[in-house]
């Protein structure tokens, strides 16, 4: 049985930490799970790390199906959640409710994760109201990068503090079941941690949430060129993976592979009976 919100819920009672990981594959989904994940998130973030764009902003409600069907493959006992792509909820309420049902339907996860405080509290109230459990997501929200100017951490004033403290009261009044904190002060995400009844995961937030959330390639170190202030390497899979390639390509270019261990072969009275026969080429 898959861990459900009800669980969740219960760690943030007795004080245990959540672990959360953004994974985006069916493979990376059973690696995650047999190290003891209770929660996936398959995050819009696959644009950046799988499909190479540079924002979140061109994701699609099929991208994410496509992903999410994958890491459900994958995965038997981790709760999963889905990402609402960028202007899959925004422009009203019932849209919200159709594209959070597909998440559900036909990709299979069990919630799904949007972005936004008390501009998005009604649409999270419908949502919910239809029995599809919601995740939030307040601070740095990729999918406003345009609006934000870029990847910055919010909340560092007063004003903007109070307004984040307001919007996760909001989200959890709409039936939010948890909310992730991403990119906003440390003293912050502790403030809005003992406010609330139900989880948040932070991400750049600081120790005292009540779960943290990483991504499987920035945790694996399977970037050289960018590695987040917030992100630990807890491995260095990329340089590992060039050396195991590079190998490879050598022993490929030195004849070194595939040596007879690795090959098929014929019984030596079908090669010499072949190598008599003359073949006509068409």
């Amino acid at each position: 049985m898959r861990v459900t919100i009800r669980d969740l819920s219960k760690m943030k009672a007795r004080g245990e930490k959540i672990a959360m990981i953004t994974a985006y594959d069916y493979t990376s989904a059973i690696i995650v799970e047999r190290a003891g994940i209770p929660i996936i998130l398959v995050g819009d973030s696959l644009g950046h790390v799988v499909m190479g764009y540079d924002s979140t902003v061109p994701v699609t409600m099929e991208d994410m199906i496509h992903h999410i069907k994958a890491v459900m493959r994958g995965s038997e006992k981790a709760h999963v959640v889905g990402d609402l792509p960028f202007m899959s909820y925004q422009a009203d309420t019932a849209e919200a409710i159709r594209n959070a049902g597909r998440l559900l339907k036909e990709g299979g996860c069990q919630s799904v994760k949007l972005e936004g405080g008390r501009a998005v509290a009604d649409t999270v109230n419908g949502i919910t109201k239809v029995g599809i459990p919601v995740m939030g997501h307040l601070g740095l929200t990729p999918q406003a990068v345009n609006q934000l100017g870029g990847y910055r951490v919010q909340g560092r004033t007063t004003k903007a503090a109070v307004e984040l403290i307001d919007d996760a009261k909001a989200l959890e009044e709409a039936g939010a079941y948890a909310v992730v904190l991403e990119g906003v002060p440390k003293q912050l995400a502790q403030m809005i941690t003992e406010r609330l009844a139900i989880p948040t995961i932070g991400i750049g937030a600081g120790v005292n949430c009540d779960g943290q959330v990483q991504v499987f390639h920035d945790l694996l170190g399977l970037f050289d060129d960018f590695s987040p202030k917030h992100a630990r390497k807890y491995a260095n899979l990329s340089e590992i993976i060039q050396g195991a390639v590079s190998h490879y390509v050598s022993d490929v270019q030195e004849q070194t592979f595939p040596t007879d261990k690795e090959s098929f072969s014929m019984k030596p009275e079908v090669v010499q009976e072949l190598t008599g026969q003359h073949f006509e080429t068409v």
